[in-house]
């Protein structure tokens, strides 16, 4: 593995890259990429190692990273990090990188296009957004003047889902707030006007969602001749939602002589063909992923009851006033059931927002900021709605539904004991669920493949989950100290962008309905 300190700074999944300390101009006159489109993924043998597929430079896992007890003396500047940047992130507690970013640091900073196979919850933010905010130049750093076009942006960020973006850019923006660079977020179901304004005005770093980004793209209001820096992050949800043609046509606008990174969980054939048309000699990093069963069994705790339909409110608010629990995502199949939830928890005095898609961009948007500034301690969100979400400090997460199947069970629980915290996760089983339950304990070898049947009196509901003794269903008016959903102001998002039949990201960004997944 390179030695950190003799690399210069570039990207990891969110952002632009360019050498370390090189404020000073690019050549940005390069030509735009104009390769065609990514090749047939039918092509792609998917059970071929990716290293056979595209022209791999090197494979660095976390292996290959300095042992814990060395990692947890390393800090940002021991990576070549700007002192503005190292100093930013020390001041809103982040000192020592996790073993993601202590992978990606030397890589992005060299120069070099990356394949990343990591999820929403490794950390891999920092990983690509410290070495693209050290790529990129604001107004009045040094090298500003001899830009080509000053104001326009010099990295590109493309991730699946609005709320993704709002995260990556929140992050990167906490990183630059001792520079001078400046982030845009695009995503549809906001107006049109303001994101035109700003990209009028300049930006350095853009982060959306596809539809969006092509449809100002096209317009010519977002131009990507010098962004020189490209970030694709969870890939694998991109292709899931439709959206790597847009993807496609994106890179197609940027310089041929780009770094590109490209983040994804899993590495489909098409995803895999996006790869060998787009990038050059990658290095492939691999990380452990927060939802595999490894994890999830060494971080989270685990119960599983049998409920009935008519005691499980009852449940819920009990579980809900054990003792040390936190920020709680409760998990539902239907909008409906969210939105139900929610109201019932909110009767009992709990502070609580639902998330789902009937939702206006506004609604959602309040919820989330609500949930993370503590606000509310309990979002009851469907699984479509809670994509990409990554909010630190969850201790406790419920299934009041039964997950489909394994892949979904080890991704909601996934959301509580990540970056080395550790959490619980309860699953309520209906009994016409049993046998999906059945399905999903074989499938991890959980060990529990006959939940204990369970009603808001049972003793070891208590016991368990550490519930005080004589708790009820209703929160105690000396208990209900969160401000709730209403404390936190709806923002005013104009009119939604819609553009018509034909219009490129009409309706939501990360939402569309080509190749997405429905709520019921």
């Amino acid at each position: 593995m390179p030695d950190p300190t003799q690399l210069s700074d570039q990207t990891d999944a969110v952002d632009d890259t360019v050498p370390t300390d090189e404020t000073t101009a690019v050549d940005e006159t390069t030509a735009v990429d104009e390769t065609g489109p990514v090749d047939d993924g039918a092509a792609v043998d998917e059970g071929a190692p990716i290293e056979e597929v595209i022209g791999i430079a090197a494979t660095i896992d976390e292996a290959d990273t300095p042992p814990p007890a060395v990692l947890a003396e390393q800090t940002f500047a021991d990576y070549g990090v700007q002192p503005a940047i190292a100093e930013a992130l020390a001041g809103a507690g982040i000192v020592h990188p996790f073993p993601i970013q202590a992978m990606t640091l030397p890589v992005a900073l060299s120069g070099h296009d990356i394949i990343g196979q990591a999820k929403t919850g490794t950390g891999k933010t920092l990983g690509f957004g410290v070495p693209l905010l050290q790529r990129v130049t604001g107004p009045g750093e040094e090298g500003w003047e001899r830009l080509a076009e000053p104001g326009r942006p010099q990295a590109l960020v493309v991730v699946p889902t609005r709320e993704l973006a709002v995260q990556v850019a929140r992050d990167i923006e906490r990183a630059a707030s001792r520079r001078a660079a400046r982030v845009l977020t695009v995503y549809g179901g906001r107006a049109y006007e303001p994101q035109v304004e700003a990209l009028a005005r300049g930006v350095e770093i853009v982060v959306g969602t596809p539809g969006r980004l092509l449809d100002l793209a096209q317009r010519g209001d977002l131009v990507l001749a010098h962004a020189r820096i490209v970030v694709l992050d969870e890939a694998d949800e991109m292709l899931d939602l439709g959206f790597l043609p847009d993807v496609e046509k994106l890179l197609s606008s940027t310089p041929a002589g780009r770094q590109t990174m490209l983040f994804s969980a899993t590495m489909p054939g098409p995803v895999v063909a996006l790869a060998r048309r787009y990038m050059t000699q990658p290095t492939h990093i691999r990380a452990a992923d927060p939802d595999d069963l490894g994890a999830t069994v060494k971080a989270i705790k685990q119960v599983v009851y049998r409920t009935h339909a008519m005691d499980k409110v009852e449940v819920l608010a009990r579980l809900l006033q054990a003792e040390g629990r936190g920020l709680t995502i409760v998990f539902a199949r239907t909008k409906r059931t969210a939105a139900k939830v929610a109201d019932d928890l909110i009767d009992r005095g709990f502070a609580a927002a639902p998330l789902h898609g009937d939702l206006g961009q506004g609604a959602r948007e309040q919820a989330l900021r609500a949930f993370r500034n503590g606000k509310v301690d309990v979002l009851v969100a469907t699984d479509v709605a809670a994509r990409g979400i990554d909010v630190t400090d969850v201790t406790h997460v419920v299934n009041y539904q039964c997950p489909e199947d394994e892949k979904t069970y080890l991704h909601r629980t996934g959301r509580t004991g990540r970056a080395g915290a550790t959490g619980t996760a309860v699953t309520f089983v209906d009994w016409d669920d049993l046998h999906r339950w059945a399905m999903i304990d074989r499938a991890l070898d959980l060990g529990i493949p006959e939940p204990v049947e369970t009603y808001s009196t049972s003793p070891h509901l208590y016991e368990e989950l550490q519930i005080p003794a004589g708790t009820k269903g209703m929160l105690p008016r000396g208990s209900r100290t969160r401000a709730g959903l209403g404390a936190e102001e709806v923002e005013d998002l104009g009119e939604t962008g819609r553009r018509g039949p034909g219009g490129a990201g009409a309706g939501a960004g990360g939402s569309r309905s080509a190749g997405g997944r429905r709520e019921e």
